[in-house]
This record gives structure tokens, sequence and C-alpha cells, in this order.
């Protein structure tokens, strides 16, 4: 069977895939370590034979891909991570980072560890794979099959211990803070996500104040975190335009989250316990995707539909997220949106927006090739270093960066650049599988044998405590002293390892999807950080 696997590199990696993903769905501890599980299974089948590896190119094509669409999808985050709270959690990671670094070198200095073997510690202790594969790229061109190997180990030795030590950190800190996640996303409605899934209600208007303006005007003096869909007056049902005037007994429909409904609810009236049924020759609401390019990459407020066509959008699903249609809010492909509008118009809002799950389906393979290949260009200049070093961001750095700046844009003219969300994720978990099972089964012989020679036992404790005391340090000093809520410094400090399983724990333990904000905004420069930490750490130490 070995020979079989060995003269047959594509049956290898469909196993090492099919088994990593099976380990990776068994539940420990209340999360699953996923994909990182693949890593796994390739140092096993490496171990069996050192004949069981997989061709350069794999990893290659893997690595560019992976970071590539994780900077596209998270390009505008980036870009929105730079106001006041953004800043303030990257400089907290960045800080965090800069000591891990440098509690590594000391770690290194001391024991002491060779430079190949302390960037591995660091990317595993970190959990990061793009800055190994920076680690590894650096050290291509060497002919010592130890060096290639070392850094490899030290970050699976030090991975489990990686994603156990977030977990743990917070574990203990919410226990020690008695952190109530529901109460404290109740008033974090600008975070830009819901932290409660969306509803409706039906308020029958009893204020009069009320009716001395537009509703669009009183939305923005109140602060209205709601959006309101129609209104019946009479025996008639209308849309509710940005223009609209209600008068005393008009009834009329209102989407957002629980306490938001509730608060606006109290301003307007009273609570109508059944909902507002309107004539559907007249008027009617359909789900359709964005699949129309033109549409891709706007605001709502630039798209003026209640003005274009008569509609209004009433919520938007991107993945497994509800998102309030407020006027900055920016339309991907891929998004659902929910739209009001009359009966005659809904073809023509329906042509509008695309609603073609086959066009979703169909990747624009040119586009992609062009970006991916400015992202390898990218990363083969030269970045100069104090000292006469030079650095590259490589196949992990370039195509990040490119992606980052191409995922800001969304669009340039007709060229859309991001993908839709389904697609994105299904190529970007693809990538990541082509790019852990050549690492995993080109180092395992070597990850066997120093494991059999009882070594490696320094490495695991070391990560876990690397690990554990820089996850800790980040949330204690975010929560207590910067002030972030703790909804959005699990995501923090999950993007600061940049670790799903950890920001799938935080999910689970936060009840809402906040943790999800805290990812993205620090997640890119994260990356970027370790991707040149590790480095230097190869250099120095």
């Amino acid at each position: 069977m070995i020979e079989i696997l060995a003269d047959n590199p594509l049956l290898l990696l469909f196993a090492v895939a099919a088994t990593g993903m099976l380990l990776g769905s068994i539940r420990l501890l209340g999360t699953r370590i996923g994909m990182a599980a693949v890593l796994f299974a390739g140092l096993g089948f490496g171990a069996l034979d050192p004949a069981l590896r997989l061709p350069e190119f794999v990893l290659q094509l893997g690595l560019a891909l992976f970071v590539y669409l994780v900077g596209l999808a998270s390009g505008r985050a980036f870009v929105r991570a730079f106001d006041s709270r953004g800043l303030r959690a990257n400089g907290l990671v960045l800080l965090s980072l800069l000591a891990g670094a440098g509690v590594t070198l000391l770690l290194a200095w001391a024991l002491p560890l060779d430079g190949p073997t302390s960037a591995g510690l660091f990317a595993g202790a970190t959990t990061n794979t793009p800055a190994l594969a920076g680690v590894l790229e650096t050290l291509r061109d060497s002919a010592n099959e130890a060096s290639l190997s070392a850094p490899v180990i030290a970050y699976s030795l030090a991975y489990p211990g990686g994603v156990l030590g977030i977990i743990l950190a917070i574990i203990v800190l919410q226990r020690l803070w008695r952190i109530d996640y529901a109460r404290e996303a109740a008033g974090l409605r600008d975070y830009g996500a819901t932290g409660e899934h969306l509803t409706h209600i039906t308020v029958r208007i009893t204020c009069h104040e009320v009716t001395r303006m537009p509703i669009q005007a009183w939305r923005e003096q109140e602060r209205w975190h709601v959006i309101f869909g129609r209104y019946r007056r009479g025996d008639v049902v209308e849309l509710i335009q940005p223009d609209t005037v209600l008068e005393p007994g008009d009834e009329i429909s209102l989407v957002g989250a629980r306490n938001d409904l509730e608060s606006t609810a109290a301003r307007l009236g009273d609570v109508v316990n059944t909902d507002l049924i309107f004539d559907h020759s007249r008027l009617d609401f359909r789900r359709m995707f964005v699949s129309n390019p033109q549409v891709a990459g706007r605001t709502l407020g630039e798209l003026a539909l209640p003005q274009r066509l008569g509609a209004v959008v009433t919520r938007v699903r991107r993945g497994d997220m509800d998102f309030l249609p407020t006027a900055d809010l920016r339309l991907e492909l891929g998004d659902r949106v929910r739209v009001v509008s009359r009966r005659d118009d809904m073809d023509k809002v329906t042509r509008f927006f695309g609603d073609s799950y086959q066009a979703l389906s169909e990747i624009n393979i040119p586009i992609l090739a062009i970006g991916l290949g400015l992202g390898l260009l990218l990363g083969l200049i030269p970045l100069p270093l104090p000292g006469g070093l030079t650095l590259q961001l490589g196949f992990a750095g370039g195509p990040l960066l490119m992606g980052l700046l191409l995922g800001a844009i969304g669009h340039t003219g007709s060229v859309v650049w991001t993908l839709p969300y389904s697609a994105n994720l299904t190529l970007r978990q693809f990538g990541l599988l082509l790019f852990l099972a050549t690492v995993g089964t080109n180092s395992g012989h070597a990850f066997a044998s120093t494991l059999q020679a009882g070594e490696g036992l320094d490495l695991i404790l070391m990560g876990g405590l690397l690990t554990f005391s820089l996850a800790a340090t980040t949330l204690a000093v975010g929560y207590q002293l910067l002030k972030l809520p703790m909804n959005v410094m699990l995501g923090v400090v999950s993007g600061q390892h940049t670790q799903p399983a950890a920001l799938g724990y935080a999910v689970e333990q936060a009840g809402n999807d906040l943790p999800h904000i805290g990812y993205a905004t620090v997640f890119p420069m994260a990356t970027i950080a370790k991707i040149l930490l590790a480095q230097i750490i190869l250099i120095l130490a």
C-alpha cells in the first residue's frame, strides 16, 4: 500500500485529506480542530515512509490560493479597522505579537534553539500557517533537509498547545469576570452586525409628534437602528419611502433586533400583535441573490432603490449572518436580500439584482488569475531591512496584500475582483487543504524521528505557555484597559492567533456573531505581522 501511495501523489493527497477531515470533525473540549487536522494526518502518513511526499508545487498553489482569497474576503473589514476602535484593537494585537516574538528570541538564546526551530515555534504557538509558509520559502534554497524540516516539526509540536491555549484563556477569564454576553451584546448595534437575530413587529402610530416630519428624518435624528418596510392607512398598504409622513392610526412594519424594535416602538405608539398583511395583488416580497456585477460592491445608499425602483430592502443575509440594510451597507456577490416592492415591479427588481444561483456558482477564472498573479509578482519584490538584510513577502505575503487591496477596492469599472461568499470559502478551504497536506507529508518522517528520540516535549510546553500568556494578556488589556466589549475581544484574540477553531469556540460562548467582527478587524494585520516576524526570528535566532 505504501508503494501505491508513493507512486501516486494524487491518491496520497486525497487519502491525507479524507483522513484529516474525519479527524477534524471530532469534537474535543467543546470544539473541533477542523482543517488543521489535515496537517497531523499528513504527518502520520509521512511518518510511515520518507517516500510518502507530495510535490512542492502543491504546497505553493494551495498557499497562494488560500491567502489571496482570505485577503479578498477581509479587504473591506481591514479598511474599516482604521477607525478608533479598530486602531486600538490592531495596536494591541501588534504589541502582543511583538512581545511574543521577543519572548521567542529570548527562549532561542537561552536554551538554545536554532533559527528554523524558533521560527516554527513562533508560527505554531500563534497557529499561523502562512507564517510557517514564509519561513519555508525563505529556506527553500537550502540544501540541508534538516533545516527545512525543523520549522515544520516545531510548528507541529507547538500547534496543539496553541489551539488549546487560546480556548483555556477564554475559559479562565470569562469565568473570572463573569461575563454576561447577551446583556453586553444588546448595546453593541453600532459594530456593524447584529448580536441577535433579526425579527419584525407591527406598530400602530399613536404619538402625534412623529407626524411632524418624514419618517427618514426621524430615523436619522433618533438614530433608530431599524428598517421601516410598509404601512397601512385605512385599507391601503403602501411601501414606506424616505419622504413618507405618518399619520395617527397608521400601522407600520419594523425590522431589526428585538431590543432596537422595542425602544423604537415605544417612541412611535403601540405594538400590534398581528402581522401587517398586505394585498399581494399590489405589493409582494421576495428573497433574491445578488449576482449582478453592477450591483455588487455598491452601497444601498448608492443604489437608491426606493427612488429608482420603488423597492425597499428589509434584510440582507451573508453566509450565516443577518445584516440590517443600512444606507452604508455594501452588497457583495452571493448576498441574499429580502425585497418588498409593488408586484408589477418585482420582475424588474429581480433583474436588477440578478438572482441567478448559476451565475454565483461560476467563478471568473481570468479575473481570479490576474489578481493572484499580481500577488505572486508582489511577493517577489525584495524588502530591504537594516543591516543589509532583505525579506520577501513570497507566496504567503504577496497574494495576501494584493487580495486585501483588491478586496477593499471591490470592483474596477465592470470588473468585480471579489468572489461570491460560498465560492471564496470553498476555494479557500481547498487551498489550505493542499498546503497542510503537503507540509505534513513532507515533514512526517522527521517529525516521527524527533518524537522517537524522546525530544520535543520542551517545544510542546513552550508553545502552550506562550499561546496562553499572549491570549490572556490580550484579553485582559483589551477588556479591562481599552474597554473593548468582551463579545468583540473573543474575536480579536482569535484573529490575533488567526485560529478558526478558536473563533468557532468564541462564537459558541458568546451566542452571537459579534466575535466575527473582532476577528475580521485584526486578522489581516495579524497575518502580515506574523509572516514578517517569523522571518525576522529565523534570521536573528
